[in-house]
């Protein structure tokens, strides 16, 4: 089987891809990565590459100013037929609404959904992508996610941010004169989403030991390259220098082509994407504010090592657990899953209707597994994770916040985000083995107290 964790980019877009140890044959969609000064120049030749004749271009009011006009008028003068929308809306969220928007001024002929963007547009050129049947080729507009490369979009369905598996790309763009002008926010939330992913590596692993997940170590080992890489470079980007922000872009896309590769979003996102998921669904509803999806995460990124630091330091209690398990009242719950979410309450009940999550006899059998796999999850804890002030720190060079209250989120948000992370996917992250372990109650409160003493 061949190693592919240490490849450069070009490598691991072989069209042949690689068969793995982990039982898996690994290959990405995407064909085709330009990063570079000047790269917007080369949009024409990309797409006649893929042997696309007919774009449409997908932009929203900043994305089409710093570079969709241009492509637009590029593509054109060359002769290219395209169609172009651009949502009138100064914000644009990933839902039912934006995409049935592009749907609406979908040209017949159109092969090509060509997205001027990063996460939002990208995502939603995805979906219809994968509805209409045609080619999806990125023109990357800021280093602040890394979803380019990924076959998954993140939307808001019925309310509820989820992963819905869509299309990858078949082509990027990213043209390193346009990524360096983009607001420091924006590199901010890029480094955020990469400092995801210590944890998000860190709990799948977890959860192969408990739960005999899907676990691949050369796809693992991919985004330790990807995060090591953009630690390195994001002292740089306050300077934005053009290596340090090709080195992160890069990083980025790479990070997506392990997603890809996965096959699931397991290897880019845990608990502290729930955080964020979670603030961005009561910012819905108008229970709190919103900021950019990588910010947040950072936010999360930190409140999520600082538990995982108090775990370290704990031993397994059976009659704990099981008293605590034993005690869970349905009816309240749903209750309070209805206070939480409101209207959309009725999908996150009915994933647990489905999986079962707080089930006694599954719970048991997890905790048995926890209990006698202890050792190994601390071990894993210990190689994945980062120390706690060396993150802060590298955060703060770049002026990003670290704390929730710095986004305007209360107290009160961040506990109740924590308490139902674990509700909203099935997926096993730091809140269910809390809760597993029966210190889920005991873990709120004490982030609360340590909260309130920043």
């Amino acid at each position: 089987m061949e190693k592919f964790s240490n490849l450069p980019l070009e490598a691991l877009l072989r069209p042949e891809g690689y068969d793995c140890d982990c039982g898996k044959h690994h290959a990405a969609r995407l064909k085709k990565v330009i990063i570079g000064q000047g790269a917007l120049f080369q949009v024409g030749s990309v797409l006649r590459e893929l042997g696309v004749t007919h774009p449409m271009i997908v932009a929203d009011q900043n994305t089409y100013r710093v570079a969709g006009r241009q492509v637009y008028d590029l593509l054109t003068g060359a002769g290219v037929k395209c169609e172009l929308y651009v949502f009138p809306q100064a914000h644009v969220e990933p839902d039912e609404f934006s995409v049935g928007q592009v749907i609406m001024n979908f040209t017949p002929g159109v092969d090509c959904m060509l997205a001027v963007g990063s996460g939002t547009i990208n995502d939603i050129c995805k979906i219809v992508s994968k509805a209409a049947g045609t080619r999806q080729v990125v023109v990357g507009t800021a280093p602040s996610m890394d979803g380019y490369a990924s076959n998954s979009s993140s939307m808001i369905s019925a309310g509820v941010k989820t992963t819905i598996y869509s299309v990858c790309p078949d082509a990027i763009v990213a043209d390193v004169d346009v990524l360096r002008q983009a607001p420091l926010k924006m590199l901010q939330a890029g480094l955020g989403d990469m400092l995801a992913k210590y944890i998000s590596v860190c709990e799948w692993r977890i959860s192969n030991i408990i739960n005999g997940e899907y676990y691949c170590e050369e796809v693992a080992a991919l985004m330790r390259r990807c995060v090591r890489r953009i630690v390195e470079a994001a002292p740089q980007l306050t300077q934005r220098s053009p290596q340090a922000v090709m080195q992160v872009m890069e990083g980025l896309i790479v990070s997506g082509i392990a997603m890809s590769y996965a096959e699931v979003s397991r290897p880019a996102s845990g608990l502290e994407h729930y955080f964020s998921h979670i603030w961005e669904m009561h910012s819905l509803m108008g229970r709190c504010p919103n900021d950019l999806h990588g910010i947040q995460v950072g936010v999360g990124t930190v409140l999520t090592l600082r538990m995982y630091g108090w775990l370290r330091n704990e031993k397994p209690d059976r009659e704990r657990a099981l008293r605590n398990a034993a005690a869970f009242d349905m009816a309240a719950w749903e209750r309070d899953m209805r206070d939480s979410f409101g209207p959309t309450a009725e999908t996150v009940i009915d994933i647990e209707r489905k999986v079962g999550k707080h089930d006694p006899v599954k719970h048991a059998a997890r905790l048995e597994r926890i209990i006698a796999h202890w050792d190994d999850i601390l071990r894993v804890m210990d190689e994945e994770l980062p120390d706690y002030n060396k993150i802060v720190n590298l955060m703060k060079t770049l002026q990003e916040p670290t704390m929730p209250r710095t986004l305007g989120l209360s107290d009160g948000e961040v506990i109740s985000a924590l308490r139902c992370s674990q509700e909203i996917r099935d997926k096993y992250i730091l809140s269910r083995l809390l809760w597993d372990l029966g210190l889920l109650d005991e873990y709120c409160d004490r982030l609360r107290e340590s909260l309130s003493a920043d």
